[in-house]
This record gives C-alpha cells, structure tokens and sequence, in this order.
C-alpha cells in the first residue's frame, strides 16, 4: 500500500525578474514531479506481484522514485520562499544572529549560496542546518537527489535547474536568475523554518 501524494498550491505574488510565465511552467513541472511519483508508486506495487520476474523493472523504478520525490519535496520548500512578497533578513533574529555566528555575516552567507548556486550543472543551492552540532551547511545537490546530507532539515533552497531561468534570461543567464531570486526572497519563510528547529 503506497500513500499519493497530492499537488500543493502556493500564494505566489508577481515576481520581479521571474515572469508569471515562467512561474506557470515551473508550477506545471512541479505537478509532475508528484504525478511521476505517484505513478510510479503505483507501477511498483503492481511488478511486486512477481518480483522475482519483474526485478530489472522494480530496480529501476526504485532509482527513479527518490528522483521524483526530491523534485516534489524541494519545490514544496521552493516555491513558499516567495510567498508574502520580498523580506529582507532580520539581522537581530535568531537566524540572523546565527549565521552572522557562523560565517561572519549573513552577507557572507548568502555569497556562500550564490556561489554554491553558480557552479555547473542541473540542480539545487541548499542551506542546511544541523540542530546538533548547531552548525549551517552548503551543499550542491546534483539534479535533485545526488549529494543531500542526509537526515539534515533544510532552510533555503534555491533551484538552479535551467528551467527556473531558460525562459527568461536565456542558456547562460543563471547569475541574473540567482539576483531576482534573492530579490524576491521573503526572508521571514526562511527565519521561521530556523526557530522550527530550536
């Protein structure tokens, strides 16, 4: 028995920078992202029927679904970071006060991101954070699900597949992408996700 999963909306307003076009289609690949997960959930509950027989088919479900999961996941984290308009960091809340802490500013910070954010390749710019060891990461999670540090909550989360830029800047316009969206950012999405784990 597989639970499915069902498409969430989100309260985007007009971003600068980032067209409502390109917003439409990155929302339609979202969708998906958990119609894929879904189906395949489903395609592997009916091949375990024989699955001495259909072994190469499950296998290779198997790798796909994690694929499908963490696109629906991380767009779920996405997406919200938008919502209630641009808001800059509060340097005296907790979140602020915790990377200045960690990393000297929480301008230092967001240049750990944006940097993270501009190397090559399809896939995501993550913030973690490590409520143990009180300790932020960065990490560059190749596609969607290659890299993660596992078990760790995620604070921000910045897609730089090319579909997030494509339509409006073009195949090498990625740095213009990652200024409109820490433009657009709402910090407050971000500041609260971090006293979640306090």
């Amino acid at each position: 028995m597989h639970m499915k999963y069902t498409e969430k909306s989100f309260a985007l307003p007009s971003l600068a920078g980032i067209s409502d076009e390109s917003v439409k289609q990155h929302l339609a690949l979202y969708a998906g992202y958990v119609k894929n997960f879904n189906a395949i959930s489903e395609a592997i509950e009916s091949l375990l029927a024989d699955p001495e027989k259909n072994a190469l088919a499950i296998a290779e479900l198997r790798r796909r679904h994690s694929f499908e999961f963490d696109g629906m996941k991380l767009h779920e984290l996405y997406f919200p970071q938008f919502e209630g308009g641009a808001k800059a960091l509060n340097p005296d809340s907790a979140l602020g006060k915790a990377l200045a802490a960690h990393w000297g500013s929480a301008d230092a910070a967001e240049a750990r991101a944006r940097q993270v954010a501009g190397m090559r390749g399809p896939g995501w710019s993550i913030m973690y954070y490590n409520p143990e060891s009180k300790a932020f990461h960065m990490g560059f999670v190749g596609e969607q699900h290659q890299g993660h540090f596992a078990t760790l909550p995620i604070i921000l989360a910045l897609d730089v597949w090319e579909h997030s830029y494509l339509l409006d800047y073009g195949a090498s316009g990625k740095p213009k992408y990652i200024d409109a969206f820490f433009n657009n950012l709402n910090w407050s999405v971000i500041e609260a996700r971090f006293e979640s784990l306090q």
